[in-house]
């Protein structure tokens, strides 16, 4: 019998290097950067997580790494203070905030000095670009990366050029080389729609993305493409695989994608690893029916001992002390 494919697959290519819990990973860009960001920290890699918020455009991403990489501080124009007296900053998540100018001035430069350190170290970085659109703070006649809804009138929204963001990466990619030239690029264009541009425009900007990471790819053999966003539109071509909203990619979409990242970017032993620790952790979040029985007591004594075989390898120092602090609850330990 001919075997029924209800889906189309997206073929991905093995690469010639993979990752494991010694590699080095700094995630920015969308909000898909820190869904994957979180989804390695939670199997125990070593990750910076989209350290100063989501950025949705391409030349913001780029201002905010070569901002890290040249110790180069927040722009004071465009600091701004909402009606609640929060202060912000346009370049920043709205997430990075502090109740005076001097305060989260400090606050954005530790975030930029904690970048520039990792990224010194880092062996991948993780790019997800969400939009092709961008806006343009009026006042300065720059492209900022948050408008903190503020008036609308403040603001010109742009559909950025193809050469206008190639080149804002080419330039970054070429101080990136010398300042860590083991360190791996990935590219990934989010599966997010935006569409408050529209659907048409959505696919124009995604586009427009996609043609970027397609010529960066080409161009530095350093530089990879992981296609999340084809995945989500060709291999889960359902709405059943959407939030409610019919935008972001549901909890289910997510993890497909993920499993699709780790079986082809995770060495062998770290996906052993994983799949061992997938089983401990449902372990740690199983609570007793019976309160405090012998049998729960020794199913913690031997959780307690597996996460002190792994201790050697990853960091699970704060699963250990909540098995302990479990078994100390037992009447008379």
């Amino acid at each position: 019998m001919k075997d029924i494919k209800l889906s189309t697959e997206v073929a991905l290519d093995a690469p010639d290097w993979r990752i494991n819990h010694h590699t080095k990973i700094l995630t920015i860009g969308s909000c898909f950067a820190e869904v994957l960001g979180s989804q390695l920290d939670d199997y125990k890699f070593h990750v910076l997580n989209n350290p100063v918020g989501t950025v949705f455009n391409p030349l913001t991403i780029c201002k905010i790494l070569d901002s890290a990489v040249e110790e180069k501080r927040p722009n004071p124009a465009l600091f701004l203070q909402n009606p609640d007296h929060i202060w912000l900053h346009h370049d920043f998540h709205s997430s990075q905030w502090a109740m005076g100018q001097a305060s989260l001035d400090a606050q954005l430069s530790d975030k930029l000095d904690e970048m520039r350190e990792f990224l010194a170290e880092a062996d991948l970085l993780v790019i997800t670009l969400g939009t092709a659109y961008a806006y343009r703070h009026r006042k300065t006649n720059l492209i900022v990366g948050n408008c903190h809804k503020l008036p609308g009138d403040r603001f010109v929204k742009e559909l950025l050029h193809f050469d206008q963001i190639t080149i804002a990466f080419e330039q970054l990619i070429q101080k990136l080389i010398p300042y860590n030239r083991k360190m791996r690029i990935m590219l990934t264009v989010s599966p997010v729609r935006h569409t408050r541009d529209t659907l048409p425009l959505n696919q124009v900007s995604k586009s427009t993305l996609r043609l970027v990471c397609h010529r960066l790819s080409e161009k530095y053999k350093h530089v990879g493409y992981f296609p999340s966003y084809e995945i989500m539109i060709d291999e889960l071509r359902d709405y059943r695989f959407y939030k409610e909203d019919m935008i972001h990619p549901s909890s289910l979409a997510e993890q497909y994608i993920f499993n699709a990242f780790t079986q082809t970017y995770v060495e062998p032993d770290a996906l052993k690893f994983m799949n061992e620790w997938a089983s401990l952790r449902d372990s740690l979040a199983h609570r007793p029916l019976h309160g405090f029985t012998q049998g729960h007591l020794k199913m913690l004594k031997s959780l307690w001992s597996k996460l002190n075989a792994l201790s050697r390898n990853v960091d699970v120092s704060a699963e250990m002390e909540e098995v302990e602090r479990r078994i100390g609850e037992f009447p008379g330990m």
